[in-house]
């Protein structure tokens, strides 16, 4: 499977970038929202994973515009914390969109694995 990784912290998105190309998937990973649009506009992907909280563009808002480009796209949504009732909104509307599943940071590689099969069948 190809799949994009789009989170602001470089820390992660190596972890998630090193388990997933272990797991033999073909990895593209970049640190902002329109990175991640212009990514999934020159190639296609079979799965993106999305962190909620980012300075340039928020996780929901690159959803919305995934989602837009390609309706059945499966997305994990991803997240390093819960930070008031905002947050609790859009995890509650992410996990109840059709093939998207959510992955509370820290996560172990087995658990993101998990998180990605659920996301594709959901969207299947």
């Amino acid at each position: 499977m190809r799949i994009l990784v789009v989170d602001d912290a470089s820390h992660v998105r190596a972890a998630i970038k090193t388990a997933l190309e272990v797991a033999n998937h073909d990895v593209v990973a970049v640190e902002t929202g329109p990175l991640g649009l212009r990514a999934f506009d020159q190639k296609a992907f079979d799965a993106v994973i999305v962190d909620v909280f980012m300075l340039e563009m928020d996780g929901m808002t690159l959803i919305k515009e995934l989602r837009r480009r390609a309706p059945r796209l499966p997305i994990v949504v991803i997240s390093g914390g819960i930070y008031g009732e905002t947050a609790l909104d859009i995890l509650t509307t992410a996990s109840g969109l059709t093939g998207v599943a959510y992955l509370q940071k820290p996560f172990r590689p087995d658990q993101l694995i998990a998180a990605i099969e659920k996301a594709v069948r959901g969207a299947g």
